[in-house]
């Protein structure tokens, strides 16, 4: 996953921040406010892509946690053992909705996140079916 903290650096460099914290990410949340109308749909994927290696490379190093790819295939912050979060989604959603679905708020909620604990698993209760629906016993 380097090449994922190869591109945060080099957006830390284009923002002008000299860390990757809060006051780097409300820098990013007021870039994309600047910048949203303007993008072009064919670049859109290319910025996502950039600005959510930044988002997650900032929650890293606040927050701990490391590059993962879950088991669906998706890209994010692997935190602690229970919390994956995908930085490059809350990017477009700023990209799409603005301010009401901020980085910066994003970013503030991760602590709230590693409170949580995992919905417990669902057990199978076992039910009696009716003679027809049972499997026969090998003999």
């Amino acid at each position: 996953m380097e090449e994922l903290r190869t591109a945060a650096e080099a957006v830390r460099q284009q923002l002008n921040v000299p860390a990757f914290d809060a006051v780097a990410v409300r820098a990013l949340m007021d870039f994309i406010e600047q910048q949203r109308h303007g993008i072009e749909p064919a670049a859109r994927e290319g910025v996502v892509n950039a600005l959510g290696c930044f988002l997650g490379e900032c929650i890293i190093r606040t927050y701990g946690g490391r590059w993962e790819t879950n088991e669906s295939g998706l890209v994010g912050v692997q935190l602690g053992a229970h919390t994956f979060v995908r930085p490059f989604v809350h990017v477009d959603r700023q990209l799409t909705h603005g301010l009401a679905e901020s980085v910066d708020g994003f970013y503030l909620s991760v602590p709230d996140r590693l409170k949580q604990q995992p919905a417990p698993r669902k057990t199978w209760i076992p039910v009696p079916l009716p003679p027809a629906f049972r499997r026969p016993h090998a003999t």
